[in-house]
């Protein structure tokens, strides 16, 4: 035979535990579904908010590394102009010197040295302003990866005195030719500075590469433990708002019973 007890009303009490577990996987399923998170505090999952916390830190390293090698290649291309420009310069200072150098010409070399003079005057300036005219070691951070985690290298100076350039002239057929050897030697300086401002370019843009392929693959990596499962979280919600409706209609019918019990006591 079953019994019933007025006192303790156990079905309502199992009820009401239940519902309240019902509950809070609503609570923490609508949490989800709302934040977009899986893990909201670190209650959720202690161990994976530590794994996820040191992706994302990796990830605003790489950004800014990101952003530093972008920064890094815009200035390398304001040299690698103006290194191009002074290669040009240099082709005239030849062309000037080689037809000073003629003993048969009839040109005056007073006129040749002028043009002369302010090529070399342009080659200063030129160097001064894209910050050529002192050797410069040039770097720059891209991540923290020790002593990989930058890229650079020693860029030469070339101003007219780095070049060799210094006192030349062409107002006499001897000073001229002096010239034209000496320029050749200032083309191969030039082309060192040219070549080590393209290495560190291809090395830049190799480790934009690198540090863009890196994001991503963090990124997925710490939204697999931080983000929410949207599918699996709707089902959740589904569940438990399902489980809400009955637990709460249980919890009625066990009351009920209750009543039924003490209406018949009287």
């Amino acid at each position: 035979m079953a019994s019933f007890s007025v006192v303790s009303n156990v079905s309502a009490v199992n009820a009401q535990a239940n519902l309240t577990t019902t509950n809070l996987g609503l609570q923490k399923a609508l949490e989800r579904l709302s934040s977009g998170y899986r893990i909201n505090r670190s209650g959720d999952d202690a161990a994976g908010l530590v794994v996820a916390n040191q992706y994302r830190s990796e990830i605003a390293v790489l950004t800014q590394g990101l952003r530093n090698a972008g920064d890094g290649l815009s200035v390398l291309q304001i040299k690698d102009g103006a290194l191009n420009n002074i290669a040009t310069l240099l082709d005239r200072l030849s062309t000037l010197a080689t037809q000073a150098a003629s003993a048969s010409s009839s040109v005056d070399r007073t006129i040749l040295d002028r043009e002369f003079q302010d090529v070399l005057t342009e080659i200063d300036r030129e160097a001064s302003v894209a910050g050529l005219d002192q050797a410069e070691g040039f770097s720059v951070f891209v991540s923290a990866d020790g002593s990989n985690g930058t890229v650079g290298g020693q860029i030469g100076a070339v101003s007219t005195a780095a070049l060799g350039l210094t006192g030349l002239n062409v107002l006499d057929a001897a000073d001229a030719a002096t010239a034209v050897t000496t320029i050749d030697a200032a083309v191969a300086t030039l082309g060192q500075a040219q070549a080590t401002v393209g290495t560190i370019q291809n090395r830049l843009q190799f480790a934009m590469s690198l540090a863009q392929s890196q994001i991503t693959n963090t990124k997925a990596a710490e939204s697999r433990i931080r983000d929410a499962n949207i599918a699996e979280e709707s089902a959740n919600l589904t569940r438990y708002s399902i489980l809400t409706q009955s637990g709460i209609a249980a919890l009625a019918q066990a009351n009920a019973n209750t009543g039924s019990v003490l209406a018949l006591l009287r």
